[in-house]
């Protein structure tokens, strides 16, 4: 599905349904060097359940069209865009990574118009290695098989994830270098990484959120380690909202390491 949004053409995935207005509505939205196909079980399994599945290419990646977001601020902005675009009064909001904290300030913006949010392999703040922001953007490749070794807990994906004995530090590199060169006017890589380093509206963005938030973090995760979400859980806690954590036995890349128990955590929240 193509959307055109901030003047630009947006690719969103729908999970193979067509989408209707009628139906309860999930944004997905990846992270650095990512793109829609991450959240393929996810977002298929819900698209055949009841949703609009809205899983999007963000500006300036693979599919889509426009300027490469610079900040969170600028994502969540286009987050917001999206929705117009598409009709859409409310909808579910789910991000990974660099993607959460999109999330999670499209949220704060948003307020009521966010009905259930979502935090996948969350950290605030998010900080960069200055090792790895300066091979993004000096030495890609090297920085690219850096996130790879960092992110993966297992080499080879369960079956229902990207199919039996799939490769998933291969399958995932070769995702990677086709968005790095999906723009070639920009070194998104680089401007993701220092887009999430930056950003320091966290915990501001966590108490103005209205709705329920699923922190669902990856017990072996060592890019976004689950001690470092601990101040986002408590600040959502003593905001006063309804919050679940759920931790799965997966490194950073929980949609296909353990793509069944993020699914499940996923659907049973939206449900609540």
């Amino acid at each position: 599905m193509h959307l055109t949004v901030n003047g630009a053409n947006t690719y969103c995935y729908t999970g193979g349904k067509p989408f209707d207005a009628a139906k309860p509505t999930v944004v997905f939205i990846h992270g650095v060097l990512n793109d829609h196909s991450v959240w393929i079980l996810q977002s298929r399994y819900l698209a055949h359940h009841g949703w609009n599945v809205l899983a999007v290419d963000l500006p300036g990646h693979c599919k889509s069209e426009g300027e490469a977001p610079a900040s969170v601020e600028d994502a969540a902005g286009f987050v917001a865009a999206l929705l117009d675009a598409a009709g859409v009064q409310k909808a579910a909001l789910v991000g990974h990574s660099w993607g959460s904290l999109i999330a999670l300030e499209a949220a704060a913006r948003l307020t009521d118009r966010v009905s259930h949010l979502v935090l996948v392999g969350t950290a605030y703040p998010m900080k960069v290695s200055p090792a790895l922001i300066e091979a993004a953007l000096n030495e890609p490749e090297k920085g690219m098989k850096m996130i790879n070794v960092f992110s993966r807990s297992t080499l080879a994906a369960p079956p229902s994830a990207l199919g039996p004995g799939t490769w998933v530090y291969g399958s995932s590199l070769a995702l990677n270098r086709r968005v790095l060169r999906s723009n070639p006017r920009v070194n998104v890589f680089h401007r993701g990484f220092v887009a999430c380093d930056s950003y320091a509206g966290g915990e501001a963005a966590m108490s103005k959120i209205t709705c329920p938030v699923l922190f669902l973090l990856g017990v072996q995760d060592q890019m976004t380690h689950p001690k470092a979400a601990q101040g986002l859980i408590e600040t959502a806690r003593a905001a006063g909202h309804r919050v679940s954590v759920t931790s799965v036995p997966a490194g950073h890349h929980q949609m296909t390491e353990a793509p069944e128990e993020t699914l499940v955590a996923i659907r049973n929240f939206l449900a609540a």
